[in-house]
């Protein structure tokens, strides 16, 4: 690590110097976090003139451009309706008919901020997960603010954060952990947030908040978002912490609360990689390792007043570790976790359910939407032979689903037949006692219903797909 003064605006002693990395021990109270260091000189300067710059800022959120941009996002998301029932379709009719007295109501500080409907949904990893959904006219606000503040945050954003950023993505993450692991750093500390938007210090965020803005407006309507308080059962609930999961705000106040801990994980030489509040730290031994969780623990909970889920939070060899739906190999490259195979399975078997009751071309066109997302998100993983296994299963699934869909004997004769079977043959499978699951194995489902027959139903193939992608 670099012996200068100015990589973080502070100026810091000889002591504080010090030159140490995450690989090597640290001496009781070497290790002063960047927080805690006095911000003085350069820093101080640096923010006066940030905040001598960042006031007005909530004219820049009310002005008409902002306003209408916010407002065409919020129409693209969709999404459900908040406890007023307007929807996003009515959204754009009230915003040409009321945008000045919005424009007003912010500028004088009337606008009434409305509770947030809150429902819950399932994790991936069990366990269910609070989301909030504001009224649309609160969310165009939110986003409106979203919209001014990332133009100020962004360049000051860590290089290692992934989540919720213009321009980053899952894959770069992917990529930046991949490499570490390549270089011998074979041992992740993998740190799991406890319920972190619910969890989120009021008072600490509006204190990094007044570091960058100078708008005491524009604060305040942010203060306001944060204690609009949410109903759950009916029952209104009033906020002390957090940043309800749903709201256009809430992905831009998480990045500048966790910025503390990225500028405190670069400052002592990690290497990590964050992507929202999923956080792990590479490092060369388990010695290493354990030392790393102690302190980041300790420095997330006592400075930071989050909490850490030291249950999930484990120190992972790389096929250990399931982060953003992958696994790795020892060298570094990213394979398939098996969690992300099963999750895919179970849409797979929703969508081709024998007594669904949807046409053959409608569970096509399902089954092509939820693969191509899938796969591009999943493409970076070396995955090949295991696509090629999916992609036969799924065939079975779509033939046990096309022969129920020809109801009676006669009828899956007359199917089969017509794909090429010989009469005696076709009626063998037509009057099978055996299950669906079974009749979809017989050798004349198969020579009927064979790889170019899905070819010319154009049914998605993620393995080739696959090596469209990575050729």
């Amino acid at each position: 690590m670099k012996k200068s003064d100015k990589r973080y605006g502070v100026q810091m002693s000889l002591f504080e110097k010090a030159e140490w990395t995450a690989d090597e021990p640290v001496a009781a109270g070497i290790a002063v976090s960047y927080a805690e260091r006095g911000q003085v000189g350069e820093y101080s300067t640096g923010v006066k003139e940030k905040k001598a710059l960042a006031t007005n800022l909530l004219e820049q959120v009310i002005a008409l451009p902002n306003l209408s941009r916010a407002c065409q996002r919020v129409i693209s998301n969709g999404g459900s309706a908040g406890i007023d029932k307007m929807t996003v379709k009515e959204l754009q009719i009230w915003f040409g008919k009321n945008w000045r007295r919005l424009q007003n109501e912010l500028r004088t500080g009337i606008y009434k901020i409305q509770p947030v409907r809150t429902v819950m949904i399932p994790k991936p990893k069990g366990g269910e997960r609070r989301l909030g959904i504001p009224t649309v006219k609160d969310r165009l606000v939110q986003q409106a603010i979203q919209q001014v503040l990332s133009e100020i945050y962004e360049p000051l954003f860590s290089p290692n954060s992934y989540g919720f950023r213009r321009g980053r993505s899952a894959h770069e993450a992917i990529d930046e952990l991949s490499e570490y692991i390549s270089t011998g750093k074979t041992y992740i500390v993998d740190i799991d947030m406890a319920k972190f938007f619910d969890e989120v210090n009021h008072d600490r965020l509006l204190h990094r908040l007044r570091q960058q803005i100078g708008d005491s407006k524009l604060l305040r309507l942010i203060h306001k978002y944060l204690q609009s308080g949410v109903l759950i059962g009916g029952m209104l609930e009033q906020q002390i912490k957090g940043t309800p999961q749903g709201s256009p705000l809430s992905p831009l106040l998480s990045n500048i609360v966790l910025d503390e801990l990225d500028k405190e994980l670069t400052h002592r030489g990690h290497s990590y990689v964050r992507y929202a509040d999923d956080i792990v730290i590479a490092v060369r031994s388990q010695k290493s390792a354990e030392r790393v969780e102690q302190s980041v623990i300790a420095y997330i909970e006592g400075r930071m007043k989050l909490k850490v889920n030291r249950e999930k939070s484990k120190i992972r060899r790389p096929r250990e570790l399931n982060y953003l739906g992958h696994r790795f190999q020892n060298n570094g490259t990213p394979i398939l976790s098996k969690s992300s195979e099963e999750r895919l399975k179970g849409k797979i078997r929703q969508i081709t359910g024998r007594n669904r009751g949807r046409s053959f071309e409608q569970v096509k066109t399902e089954l092509r939407s939820i693969l191509r997302g899938w796969l591009n998100y999943f493409w970076k993983a070396q995955m090949k032979n295991r696509l090629e296994q999916i992609d036969g299963w799924i065939r079975r699934r779509l033939r046990c689903y096309r022969l129920k869909q020809c109801k009676r004997a006669l009828g899956i004769m007359r199917f089969l037949h017509k794909l090429g079977i010989p009469k005696t043959r076709a009626w063998t499978t037509a009057t099978s006692r055996k299950g669906w699951w079974r009749k979809s194995l017989t050798p004349a489902s198969h020579e009927a219903m064979n790889n170019e027959w899905f070819e010319t139903q154009e049914v998605y193939s993620l393995s080739y797909h696959y090596s469209l992608l990575t050729s």
